[in-house]
């Protein structure tokens, strides 16, 4: 009898195993698996206009549920709160773009402000902390992670998330980083999701074709856009050196 319960729980744990990778929805559409994802985000660390500290990265599917929590450097060598927070960001921009329109977190800041035409949306859907802090810490940032296969919920406001759009133009999910200063975030993320060809974005807000849900730096200009991002540090990247979309 004690094997056979064993033999049970045993297969439970393998299905849920599966259930948890969701592969069916997150590898159908094209989304990277971890190791690729983890080699991407360390290939594009450098010259990003922060401090170059070690980085987050989580990717999410249309469904909401998390694909993918991964790191660019070992166990504790990135802020802890940022694993959250790029998981938050991936769901913000799944969660806020179309399949005819993308918006990035980083054009959200200006549009939640007191006043702004989205004023209270940061407070809507809530990260879901049974999920974001579940598990060993240990595994956080690994193929195992425990925010894999659950919905995470919360919306971030600042830059770090992106929506991905495969080739064929199909919103298949989200990605978000954090690490670092918000508008280098937006620019790992870029370049993330540049190199992992999910880019392929039909509009959105940033009045520049090529890079439709770039951020944009133009608060306090004589005609704002109205989803604008405040500068960070006096060596952020420049949005128009960005690649541009396919």
């Amino acid at each position: 009898m004690k094997l056979k319960l064993i033999t049970v729980l045993a297969v439970f744990t393998l299905a849920s195993s599966a259930s948890a990778q969701d592969l069916p929805n997150c590898s159908a559409q094209g989304l990277p698996n971890h190791a690729l994802l983890t080699s991407t985000l360390q290939s594009v660390l450098g010259a990003n206009g922060g401090f170059n500290l070690p980085m987050w990265a989580s990717i999410i599917s249309r469904r909401g549920e998390v694909c993918i929590v991964t790191r660019s450097g070992g166990r504790g060598e990135q802020w802890p709160g940022s694993r959250v927070i790029s998981a938050q960001k991936a769901n913000t921009a799944n969660a806020f773009s179309l399949p005819g329109l993308a918006l990035s977190t980083a054009n959200l800041y200006t549009a939640v402000q007191p006043g702004g035409s989205l004023y209270g949306l940061q407070h809507s859907n809530p990260v879901d902390p049974a999920v974001a802090y579940a598990g060993n810490a240990n595994t956080y940032g690994g193929p195992g992670d425990p925010m894999v296969g659950s919905k995470i919920g919360g919306v971030n406001v600042f830059g770090g998330g992106l929506a991905l759009y495969n080739e064929n133009g199909t919103l298949v999910g989200a990605i978000g980083v954090s690490g670092d200063t918000s508008c280098a975030d937006h620019v790992i993320a870029w370049k993330v999701r540049d190199a992992l060809g999910l880019d392929h974005v039909p509009g959105g807000v940033s009045g520049d074709d090529d890079r439709p849900d770039n951020i944009i730096y133009d608060i306090g200009e004589p005609m704002p856009s109205g989803f604008g991002h405040p500068h960070c540090l006096p060596s952020d990247v420049d949005p128009a050196s960005l690649p541009t979309a396919p």
